[in-house]
């Protein structure tokens, strides 16, 4: 049965009876949410029964790190009304008196060398409006697989083709041993497919080892080459002989008078050696397959018009409450019993998620919403107006307006002229 994530009625009761959100049977409980009383070990046992992942990829699962939970959204554990995502005022508004808001505004400023504190102290706060903004993700945890043909140069010993059985294929390797931690951003891992191995003739030589000079048999026909091509000498320019300044000439130590010298690539020989097969003649050949797990993400907020002009990632990097916290091979929309905003919001992220390339498969998905809060300040001085935000329970500064005080005029490191 779908319970509501919260509810006035049962604010008081433990938060563990709102963390799982979305239909029975869809969520694999994770352990992210500060306050849960669900265990890493029982979280991990689950992910090993999961009938989404095969058992080569229990060790990533079970292998999955403790959250930190410093690093996580509050978790909120008050109720909300029944209007289209409106928060009881126990959240939405932000207890902030003048003094606070001053302080911040100064703090912010006093980090940015040109910028006067003036105004920050004296104009007057003319209006404090929230302006709450909801964010909601969707991790997709893929792993991608891909075959590629390595060649290299064959010098002997022993070589592993079908003759000691029959090649695997790309998704038949088992790499639980290499199976990282679900939801890191990114790594690579390379596997010599076994049994892949064979040895050819290089073609560039036709297995002589050895290819036409470039320098003194450039205008051979393909395949010939002749020996013992010279050089003119550069020294006596094909002379014998150097001369000197008082008329007299001396035999040439270069050529020893002979006007002429070896090639210098190939020793007249008319050969060198094949770079592609370093003269072995030879090459072998092995498919490579080529593994890369990485997370896809999908970030959406849903901000009023008080807050629509600040940029997503202050939002995205901002500390609020974490209503919804989901895992599951497929994440489905959640289900808010008493709001009809936040459904539609979870199914709009949901339905945003990210492409899966056809070469990859999905591990696991993680759904999150969360709800950041924003302060609006509106500072006056005459007919003169600015605002800034106060964003998240780090309450962080953010100006979208020009700041009144500023004395930058490009003679100190700040830049800030350059942005003018």
């Amino acid at each position: 049965m779908e319970q509501p994530l919260l509810s006035e009625e049962k604010s008081s009761e433990n938060w563990s009876s709102y963390q799982y959100v979305g239909r029975s049977g869809s969520v694999i409980p994770t352990a992210s949410l500060a306050g849960t009383e669900v265990s890493v070990e029982e979280i991990r046992s689950a992910a090993a029964y999961s009938e989404h992942y095969p058992p080569s990829l229990h060790s990533g699962l079970v292998g999955s790190p403790e959250p930190d939970l410093d690093e996580q959204a509050v978790v909120y554990q008050g109720g909300y009304g029944g209007g289209a995502g409106s928060t009881t005022s126990e959240f939405q508004r932000q207890t902030l008196d003048e003094v606070e808001i001053r302080e911040l505004l100064i703090d912010h400023v006093g980090h940015r060398c040109c910028w006067g504190s003036r105004p920050a102290r004296t104009w007057k706060i003319q209006r404090v409006e929230d302006c709450n903004v909801y964010v909601g993700t969707l991790d997709t945890f893929i792993e991608e697989r891909e075959t590629v043909r390595e060649t290299e140069p064959y010098i002997g010993g022993s070589v592993d083709g079908r003759d000691n059985g029959p090649e695997l294929g790309v998704w038949e390797l088992d790499l639980k041993s290499q199976f990282p931690v679900l939801f890191i951003p990114h790594k690579e891992s390379r596997e010599i497919i076994p049994h892949s191995e064979s040895i050819a003739k290089c073609s560039d030589c036709a297995g002589r080892g050895d290819t036409v000079c470039p320098k003194c048999n450039a205008n051979q026909e393909p395949g010939f080459y002749k020996e013992n091509q010279m050089a003119q000498c550069s020294a006596c320019h094909g002379r014998g002989l150097l001369a000197h300044k008082d008329g007299s000439d001396s035999i040439c130590v270069t050529c020893n008078g002979k006007g002429q010298i070896p090639c210098a690539t190939c020793g007249s020989r008319g050969l060198v050696k094949c770079l592609t097969c370093e003269g072995s003649g030879s090459l072998r050949s092995r498919n490579v397959a080529l593994v890369r797990w990485k997370t896809l993400s999908t970030r959406k907020v849903s901000a009023t018009s008080g807050a629509a002009s600040v940029p997503d990632d202050v939002f995205h990097r901002a500390k609020g409450v974490q209503l919804c916290n989901t895992q599951a091979h497929q994440c489905t929309p959640a289900f808010f019993a008493d709001s009809y905003f936040l459904n539609k919001f979870s199914s709009e992220v949901i339905a945003d998620r990210a492409y899966v390339p056809l070469s990859a498969r999905v591990i696991s998905e993680r759904h999150t919403i969360s709800v950041v809060p924003v302060t609006r300040v509106t500072m006056a001085h005459r007919n003169r107006l600015f605002s800034f935000y106060i964003i998240g329970f780090s309450r962080e500064v953010y100006l979208k307006d020009y700041y009144p005080a500023r004395f930058c005029w490009g003679l100190c490191p700040c830049l800030e002229w350059l942005k003018l």
